[in-house]
């Protein structure tokens, strides 16, 4: 379930399912039940994305060029993909509109562009995941689907993006985030779920969400995936009681966890033990 004023994210390492989720969501492959998906208590698994779009379910995929915008029309033009206030009843396109309405999201994002008739792949990554972004949060939707929002972006546009997502979160909007950056999703998710060959585990809430620095990188993977097995309660308990030991280092207690293989080495921060307490990066669980 995804409700409004609140961003869900889904972590978990590329290819286990995640393209073909978002592909049913966004209405790209409709072959899903009808009832599998709704929107609002409305069945749409069989309805196409501009079905969708018309009840308010916006999406920015993760590939900017091919799916998110077409390389060789300008900015302008792109906004046609997703949105038609600048076409009137009868058809007609208000080019005056439309460049304006490709301005306005020019800068206000502060996409850096030639102007709204301007080639999208005249654009860098950064600059085109800004438009493509700004162009569906302007569309005011109830539902937002959005994948890898900040893949090759620099930190100053991914700062920007978080921002919008976070505004349009409080505005009431549902927010699914589906990134393989767990630090993007520790930051911006209320709920994480993580899917692991093709699972969805139960969600995280916010409270349990954050890990610690101290983890090495095969052993949030090692975390993830156990998440969405069938034994993940086992990982969530583990995960709680890395969270607590951050949270409340005073009462942590100090094992040798070589056997977890999650963990940093921590013979180097022996002789650091008198100073732990005031510093929960260095906290560690019992398995």
């Amino acid at each position: 379930l995804l409700h409004a004023g609140e961003i869900v994210g889904i972590a978990g390492v590329s290819g286990n399912g995640q393209r073909e989720l978002l592909f049913a969501l966004s209405g790209e492959d409709t072959r899903a039940a009808p009832h599998s998906i709704e929107l609002d208590g409305q069945a749409v698994g069989a309805s196409d994305p501009q079905a969708r779009r018309a009840l308010g379910l916006h999406f920015v995929p993760e590939e900017r060029l091919g799916r998110g915008a077409v390389p060789s029309l300008s900015l302008a033009h792109n906004l046609l993909l997703t949105r038609t206030e600048a076409v009137n009843s009868s058809g007609w396109i208000d080019m005056k509109a439309l460049a304006t309405q490709a301005s306005d999201i020019i800068a206000k994002y502060q996409v850096k562009a030639g102007g709204p008739h301007a080639a999208a792949q005249s654009l860098s990554g950064g600059n085109l995941q800004k438009f493509i972004v700004g162009r569906e949060i302007e569309a005011a939707p109830r539902v937002l689907i959005v994948s890898q929002p900040t893949w090759g972006v620099d930190v100053g546009a991914a700062a920007q993006i978080h921002a919008a997502l976070l505004a349009l979160r409080d505005a009431g909007c549902a927010v699914l985030l589906v990134s393989e950056e767990l630090d993007e999703l520790l930051a911006l998710s209320d709920r994480l779920h993580v899917m692991a060959n093709g699972r969805l585990s139960p969600s995280l809430p916010r409270a349990r969400r954050r890990l610690p620095s101290v983890l090495r990188p095969e052993g949030v993977e090692r975390l993830l995936r156990a998440l969405a097995t069938p034994s993940g309660d086992t990982a969530l308990a583990l995960a709680d009681a890395v969270v607590a030991a951050c949270e409340r280092p005073s009462e942590m207690s100090f094992v040798y966890p070589d056997e977890l293989g999650l963990l940093e080495p921590i013979e180097p921060l022996f002789s650091l033990a008198e100073n732990l307490e005031d510093d929960p990066t260095y906290a560690f669980m019992r398995p």
